[in-house]
């Protein structure tokens, strides 16, 4: 069982960034890989990107590559997520994933979601 925390939500203007964190319990960590979606009012979740258990492999979906990062610190048992010139659509619910295997981008086959936190963005 991986509980997963998020926060770093918050309101913030467009063009400016915000770093999200998902902090995970367990001591398996960097056998999951991670993933981070969000879901905005009336919209399907979506995948934004997500890291291999090692971080040696990343990926992002085409709308967020170039102003997003993922990253990882397995010793603290956290992934992160950097978004950087922000867009007002990229308001929404943001969630952090965790699953055994290799990085995807399909909800459905990630295990263990955290509660989400919300990304507000102001034009």
């Amino acid at each position: 069982q991986v509980q997963l925390v998020e926060s770093g939500g918050g309101l913030v203007q467009a063009g400016r960034s915000l770093r999200l964190s998902c902090a995970a319990s367990g001591h398996t960590f960097s056998t999951y890989t991670m993933g981070w979606f969000r879901q905005a009012p009336g919209k399907e979740r979506e995948f934004v990107g997500g890291i291999s258990g090692s971080g040696g492999v990343i990926s992002y979906a085409d709308s967020v590559k170039g102003r997003f990062a993922i990253s990882r610190d397995n010793a603290k048992n956290t992934v992160f997520l950097q978004m950087n010139s922000l867009k007002p659509e990229a308001a929404a619910v943001y969630y952090c994933a965790a699953r055994r295997g290799s990085l995807v981008s399909e909800t459905a086959r990630y295990t263990y979601w955290g509660q989400g936190t919300q990304v507000t963005v102001s034009s």
